[in-house]
């Protein structure tokens, strides 16, 4: 969940809590948190509208088992609609216990604190009291943490955080005296434990990963995630602290460098749709590999090609549609004449520059800005159509095909723009015709299956499903970015290396 500066993107489902127990530290140095499933509760529909919040739910199981003839520590987790995974630390000596995500999108450790009295949400969540910790240290700076759909504020506190079998002493942690209801009070999760680098860290406080390598906490720098997408199985999946289990993928990691540290973001290429460029990243594009987000994030212009080629339900631009019937003709006239692509849309007066956007937005008032817009494009909206406009006809004129049929071809896509940070339904019964969605990282392409990137809510008739692809878009200089959440990370095992400041994929076993 990119939280450290308020980026969340769409969906958020929640699950159901189990009971927990812990465990030993693994011998072999390695920490595991394990991952349970739950079955689906199509009728928890309100909870799954949470969607619409980009907010986390959270649920827990520790659990135990045997690798290598070895004991292993596993905190268990649930997996609510394969789109969540959550589990549990203990905060305070003696230790309270608290259901968390394990997010690489943002910073911060946060938990609801007893001193939470006019957030109804608070009183259905575990809250953290000071007063029974022996070991709990006085910070009181205040807090705040925006989200695209709320805040959640309170104060820093220090005490020892229980990971697992790690303690992590003296630990910075904010007491979240303030959190919207409407998102949270139907959320199962207490709060978060970001696992993203300081630079995004709220209050400058050190992150929990950061002390638990300089206390000497873990074998080796890196940690790294296994989903396991299969509902009818009982494990949801993994995390390790300190390596990679070999036995949760499949060859090798292809790596990518860390190129901004505070996400864990790196560069990708294309994106294809059953095979063919779309033509968006062809020239690379930011992407940030975040276990706290559900679906895939991207920019609208990628993400409404995506949704009409898999049948996805969206929204009628009529922007979109008065910016094709007027210019049209001559941005693709624009376009066979050469003139740069990334000018065209000043020249004909519907941009301000001239091909870059001269600022930079924050992540945060893009989402602010998406979350209140209906058109499924940006404040500026008619330069935002152009500019998908373009980028459209361009990969139509690449395919070699006439201008009538271009021209029908954007305008049918006017017609099913994604909801902006909202959810997309397409038809059950399709999905074995849909085509894959493939990224390209790091030279190497990586391929979605459709029964992979849709998210399905119940059998039979009464099944519903949604796409797996929600729009984000964020301008340039930090964007246009894509945030690979659970749907890709489900797929592709993940390794977090600290040490190396650079993000590992293989196919998950």
């Amino acid at each position: 969940m990119v939280t450290g500066r308020g980026l969340l993107p769409a969906v958020v489902l929640l699950s159901i809590l189990l009971l927990p127990s812990i465990l030993p530290a693994s011998a072999d140095g390695l920490v595991r948190i394990g991952l349970k499933k739950k079955p689906l509760d199509e009728n928890d529909r309100f909870a799954a509208r949470l969607v619409q919040d980009g907010r986390r739910s959270i649920s827990r199981e520790h659990g135990f088992r045997l690798k290598n003839g070895e004991d292993v520590d596993i905190i268990s987790l649930k997996n609510y609609m394969n789109a969540q995974y959550f589990g549990e630390v203990g905060i305070g000596s003696p230790s309270q216990k608290f259901t968390v995500i394990f997010d690489t999108g943002s910073s911060n450790l946060w938990v609801p604190s007893s001193k939470c009295y006019f957030s109804i949400a608070c009183f259905f969540h575990s809250r953290y009291k000071s007063t029974r910790s022996s070991s709990y240290q006085k910070n009181g700076k205040s807090a705040a943490i925006h989200y695209g759909s709320g805040s959640i504020s309170g104060f820093f506190s220090q005490d020892h955080v229980t990971v697992g079998g790690l303690v992590v002493k003296s630990q910075d942690f904010i007491e979240a005296t303030r959190e919207p209801s409407a998102t949270f009070l139907v959320a199962k999760f207490d709060g978060i434990l970001g696992l993203g680098f300081k630079e995004i860290s709220v209050g400058k406080a050190v992150p929990v990963w950061y002390n638990m390598v300089k206390q000497g906490l873990v074998k080796e720098p890196v940690f790294s995630f296994w989903f396991n997408r299969h509902a009818d199985e009982g494990e949801g999946g993994e995390i390790v602290f300190g390596g990679v289990d070999p036995n949760h993928y499949k060859g090798e990691h292809t790596y990518v460098p860390v190129t901004q540290k505070g996400y864990w973001q790196f560069n990708m290429g294309d994106v294809l749709i059953g095979g063919e460029s779309t033509g968006f990243c062809d020239g690379g594009c930011a992407a940030i590999a975040d276990s706290g987000t559900s679906l895939i994030a991207g920019p609208t212009t990628i993400i409404a090609e995506i949704n009409q080629k898999i049948g996805a339900s969206g929204v009628v631009s009529q922007e979109c549609k008065a910016v094709v019937a007027q210019y049209g003709q001559q941005i693709l006239k624009m376009l066979l004449s050469e003139t740069e692509p990334a000018k065209i849309c000043s020249q004909i007066g519907l941009c301000t520059f001239d091909g870059t956007r001269g600022v930079s937005i924050d992540i945060e008032s893009v989402v602010n800005e998406n979350a209140d817009a209906s058109s499924g494009v940006q404040t500026n909206s008619m330069c935002g159509v152009c500019e998908m406009s373009v980028v459209w006809m361009q990969n139509q004129l690449r395919q070699n095909q006439t201008q009538e049929r271009v021209l029908n071809y954007i305008n049918g896509l006017c017609e099913r723009l994604p909801s902006p940070m909202g959810e997309s339904s397409v038809d059950c019964a399709a999905i074995s015709s849909m085509p894959g969605v493939s990224f390209t990282i790091g030279n190497k392409t990586f391929e979605l299956a459709a029964e992979q990137y849709i998210l399905k809510v119940g059998e039979g008739a009464a099944a519903q499903c949604i796409s797996g692809f929600t729009a984000l878009d964020v301008p340039p200089p930090r964007g246009p970015l894509w945030i690979l959440g659970d749907v890709f990370m489900g797929v592709y095992h993940t390794v977090f290396d600290y040490r190396n400041l650079r993000v590992g994929f293989a196919e998950a076993a």
